[in-house]
């Protein structure tokens, strides 16, 4: 304990101490005869009154640790304590009295009236010195500085929270302006002295009226469609806008002001939670044995902490990379300490290392998530594309059919239909080999196809988001560019629920939602950050990229589309291939890949000629 902490904790005994002495005092000479105060005797009662309360009161107030408590961060759970330990100590003082024959203290109506009476005093001194304290502070803070104004989101409990948050400990920092509720019964109504100046209508000008810095989103509990339409509105303003996560993020966390985060994109793409059939995937998973190929990637982590709630029997967790593996085996190590987790180094490209996992663990589920996926770096290193994704796939797939999976699961992409680059074009190769290969085994082969996801390693949103931390500009290839976005928790879980659909051959395709404006998006990750697109951060065009299309689709022209039990999982009829092409095919490749002299361009015309759907870009 500290200089100011010891010195604060004996202000306040000896403040207590004269409370309480006063308190015996009072009701002495309230409930005495007025004959008998000032006699000798009395004044013998009272003083021994007076020690005995103070002796028994504070030990009380040590036993309850309430000297270790901050004053001006006490709330009302507080002073019901303090409440409580006078009833504790008065009755502790009439028990003595009555147990030991003491006569020489007050008697027990003496001593209940001084309990009644201390208790105010202890907890009136201690709002006062908060009071005190407060009104100090902020006159300290008014020539210390500007303070931000803040508008807050939602008067309900998750805003009434914030607002006494900030009013106890970043008093000094914002100046909370009012509250925005659709709920015209609160218009005016007061939220800890906070007043309801209008509904999501208002809030553009409010802003401007008031002179908002900052908007707080504080309501917890909000359907996408309007939490988007709300944040949508915010975004005109210009300010930078704070958000309440989830209802889980804040039972983790229950100071609700320190749940606030910055917007993220995810908010305002305003999609639809995803529904899924969890007892049909854990029928297929629990109990089992799941490899995961790529487990240290973004999808593959996340497949890994998806799965792992579905209680296989043992999860692998396959990865050339180790840091990223390491991670996400301590991570799950540490909270599922009953299952069986194997982190294991080794390539998709090394069939000897994969013949001896596949034997040594024999998985009833294997989900492909193994590739290299940057499009731009994939262009100038094909040769690395095709040895790690094509035969990266193939080598999986035919472990396991040798060592009998029920399942195998390939992680695809939209950039597979009608490749104009390198990474999409052994990505269609690789569905083709899935494909293929479910014709002639026991195990059921099925692909699982979507676009760009958010959060992603090397996805634009954290680009972006750097690029604005750093004073910009944000890089755009082209103003017109759109891609198909979905979470990473999103994806996974829908690939688990296709996974249970799969009964062999299909390609699924998710829905992605509406497709968005990458320009868009980089101006909606500007303002959400408080600042102006080309006024503070420059918005540069690039040109695009090589491969790079100005949009992504789903399906080809020859693939059917026909739902799924989940309306988010389609599936993609594809025409038939025989397994003497797909293997003419690789074979093309290999003498490719041995030979790392070939010029790139031959490269492209001899995966053109394996995918004929790859529209070759010089």
């Amino acid at each position: 304990m500290n200089f100011l902490m010891k010195k604060s904790k004996i202000i306040m005994i000896l403040i207590d101490i004269v409370v309480i002495a006063l308190s015996a005092l009072i009701a002495n000479f309230l409930l005495c005869e007025k004959e008998l105060i000032f006699t000798s005797y009395n004044m013998k009662i009272i003083t021994l009154s007076i020690i005995s309360s103070i002796v028994v009161y504070e030990s009380y107030l040590n036993i309850f640790q309430m000297y270790r408590h901050i004053t001006r961060f006490e709330n009302g759970k507080d002073y019901l304590v303090y409440i409580m330990i006078c009833l504790i100590s008065a009755v502790t003082l009439v028990a003595i009295k009555e147990i030991f024959h003491f006569d020489n203290i007050n008697t027990v109506r003496e001593l209940l009236l001084g309990a009644f009476i201390a208790m105010p005093g202890i907890v009136g001194t201690r709002v006062i010195i908060r009071f005190l304290l407060d009104s100090i502070l902020q006159e300290k803070e008014k020539s210390d500085g500007k303070k931000y104004n803040v508008l807050i989101i939602g008067a309900g409990y998750a805003g009434k929270e914030i607002i006494r948050n900030i009013k106890q400990t970043m008093n000094e920092k914002y100046n909370i302006v009012g509250i925005i509720d659709d709920d015209e019964h609160l218009l005016n109504a007061l939220i800890n002295g906070v007043e309801v100046i209008g509904s999501r209508d208002k809030i553009v000008e409010i802003c401007k009226q008031k002179s908002v810095d900052e908007i707080f989103f504080a309501i917890s509990k909000i359907n996408k469609k309007a939490k988007k339409e709300i944040l949508a509105i915010c975004q005109e303003t210009g300010k930078k806008i704070r958000i309440l996560p989830t209802t889980e993020d804040i039972i983790r966390n229950k100071n609700m002001f320190q749940n606030l985060r910055d917007v993220d994109i995810e908010d305002i793409l305003g999609r639809d939670p995803v529904v899924l059939d969890n007892k049909k995937i854990a029928n297929v998973i629990k109990g089992k044995t799941v490899l995961v190929t790529g487990a240290g990637g973004s999808i593959g982590s996340e497949l890994c902490r998806q799965i792992i709630k579905y209680n296989p029997s043992t999860l692998v967790m396959l990865d050339i990379y180790e840091n990223n593996l390491y991670d996400i085996e301590l991570e799950l190590k540490a909270q599922y300490k009953h299952i069986n987790i194997q982190a294991i180094i080794g390539s998709v490209r090394d069939v000897k290392r994969l013949e001896s996992i596949f034997e040594q663990y024999k998985p009833y589920l294997v989900f492909h998530a193994a590739a290299h996926k940057h499009v731009p770096l994939m262009e100038f290193s094909p040769l690395e594309a095709i040895k790690n994704n094509v035969f990266g796939t193939y080598n999986v797939a035919n472990c396991a059919d040798k060592y009998n999976v029920r399942k195998m699961i390939l992680i695809s992409t939209d950039k597979a239909v009608n490749p104009t680059n390198i990474m999409g074009a052994t990505k269609r190769l690789c569905e083709m080999i899935i494909q293929v290969k479910n014709k002639n085994s026991q195990t059921d082969y099925a692909a699982v196809r979507f676009g760009n996801v958010l959060g992603s390693n090397g996805s634009v949103v954290p680009i972006f988001k750097k690029q604005i931390a750093s004073g910009g500009p944000v890089t755009v290839t082209h103003k017109d560019i759109i891609r198909y976005f979905m979470t990473i928790p999103e994806a996974t879980q829908l690939i688990l629920q296709a996974m249970s659909y799969a009964e062999g051959g299909e390609i699924f395709v998710l829905d992605m939602g509406e497709p968005v404006k990458i320009y868009d998006l980089a101006v909606s990750l500007i303002k959400l950050s408080g600042l102006e697109p080309d006024v503070d951060i420059p918005i540069v065009f690039t040109g695009l990229r090589p491969g790079e299309k100005l949009y992504e689709e789903l399906l080809m022209k020859e693939e059917g589309l026909r739902k799924t039990e989940n309306k988010k999982i389609y599936i993609g009829k594809l025409t038939d291939l025989n397994e003497k092409d797909i293997k003419e095919k690789l074979e093309k490749l290999k003498h490719l890949v041995e030979n790392e002299n070939t010029p790139i361009e031959d490269i492209k015309q001899t995966i053109h000629d394996v995918v004929p759907t790859y529209i070759i870009n010089q």
